[in-house]
């Protein structure tokens, strides 16, 4: 059976949507009209943030949307920029952290999503030396306890690292998932900031880390340890120097012949879901049938 295809719905709402983004309604009908098997939810406003949509019949509604086109849910991307990252103090007073998690947490069971989207939340370079190994420690602590919490009710904790966020290099991304050591606790695989990461080494704190294997090499890797995908193209770059560029696929330097094996072959990964990302693109909308057409391929062959 062919992997499903899902997309990221804040690819209609962030950065050149920013001001006009398109409703979720109309991100549904579209993806169900292109033929894609579901959506992965962007918790963010004006999406489907928890706190706009409170009650059980608020989620029932979006549910019921998603079934009359014919959608499912590949996962959930949890809105934490607007509080202290899980590697600050902050984040630990009143359990904070935590709390936000949970909240984010129902959201995804009310929602039907098997996975919720973590990231470390503060700037690459925000911190130096001492602070950034006591950050990178309350980081693990913090995810020990909600990887297990999610676990309780069956819905897995995936962490996306990408440059705009602090501890994005190989050997950082790896420390920390190995340090988690939560078997419900895994690294959500970006093609796109894979290659950043990897083969750039954007945006990184002190001495550039790159691999000589690019991607394939990361992924091999993590092996074992990935939990989620997202793939899209990379030409190297960064959108607004800050994270990277996600660019349509074949205009990038991305070899997916290559990367795509050795994330299902060679790392292990064998989800049910493959997500399309286009976060930041200014023509996601135009471009999302053919990212589809692309990938439809892939998908069927593995």
């Amino acid at each position: 059976m062919a992997k499903k295809i899902s997309i990221g719905t804040w690819a209609y709402a962030f950065g050149p949507y920013q001001n006009n983004p398109v409703p979720f309604d109309a991100v549904v009908r579209r993806c169900a009209e292109i033929g894609l098997d579901g959506i992965e939810i962007g918790a963010f406003r004006p999406h489907i943030h928890p706190e706009d949509y409170p009650m059980k019949a608020d989620r029932d509604r979006v549910k019921a949307l998603l079934r009359a086109n014919g959608l499912g849910v590949s996962g959930l991307a949890a809105d934490f920029w607007a509080t202290p990252g899980p590697g600050t103090k902050e984040a630990e007073k009143g359990d904070l952290y935590f709390n936000l998690f949970k909240k984010n947490l129902q959201l995804c069971l009310d929602l039907d999503s098997p996975s919720i989207r973590v990231d470390t939340v503060q700037a690459p370079n925000a911190l130096e030396g001492k602070a950034r190994d006591e950050a990178r420690k309350r980081i693990v602590a913090q995810w020990k306890r909600c990887a297990q919490a999610a676990e309780d009710f069956g819905i897995k904790m995936v962490w996306e690292f990408e440059p705009g966020f602090i501890f994005n290099k190989p050997s950082e991304v790896i420390q920390i998932v190995e340090e988690v050591d939560h078997p419900n606790f895994k690294v959500m695989f970006d093609t796109c900031h894979a290659y950043m990461c990897s083969v750039v080494g954007a945006r990184q704190y002190g001495k550039k880390e790159t691999l000589k294997g690019g991607v394939v090499e990361f992924a091999r890797k993590l092996k074992g340890k990935i939990g989620h995908i997202h793939l899209i193209d990379s030409d190297g770059t960064l959108h607004g120097d800050e994270t990277s560029t996600h660019r349509p696929f074949g205009e990038g330097k991305i070899n997916f012949d290559e990367v795509i094996p050795a994330i299902v072959e060679d790392a292990g990964f064998h989800g049910e879901w493959w997500t399309i990302d286009l976060c930041f693109w200014p023509q996601a909308w135009e471009v999302t049938e053919a990212a589809l057409k692309f990938l439809k391929p892939y998908a069927e062959k593995y």
